[in-house]
């Protein structure tokens, strides 16, 4: 009769404390930014405003046709309102621009107060 050798858990508990200690380092505990989006209503409220036209490619900015840095959209768009009146703002992308440079421009506009982004679908 042949007697059964004793099972270690000690090497499973070892290689388990491993893959823990590897997924907890190369996991990343950021938190990672949304942009928020609305579907077009019909029927909004018009604003006696004319809107701005913005034109994003990979290295330019071009505010109706000026060139312009994300930095500066605040003041720059402050030249365009008239009070304290809601400004459409137009956004027209290249086809060579990335989702990260556009979500880039989104938070920046959407930090400044009392304005309507609409971004145009590329054709």
């Amino acid at each position: 009769m042949r007697r059964r050798r004793r099972l270690s858990l000690t090497s499973l508990i070892d290689v388990i404390f491993l893959l823990l200690l590897f997924f907890m380092l190369s996991s990343t505990f950021t938190r990672v930014s949304e942009v928020a989006f609305a579907a077009a209503g019909s029927g909004g409220t018009k604003s006696s405003e004319r809107p701005v036209f913005l034109s994003l490619a990979t290295g330019s900015l071009r505010l109706n046709g000026s060139e312009t840095a994300i930095g500066d959209l605040s003041s720059a768009l402050a030249t365009h309102r008239s009070g304290d009146a809601t400004l459409g703002v137009l956004v027209a992308t290249g086809a060579d621009v990335t989702a990260q440079r556009l979500t880039d421009l989104l938070v920046a506009l959407r930090a400044i107060p009392h304005i309507t982004v609409t971004v145009l679908e590329a054709t």
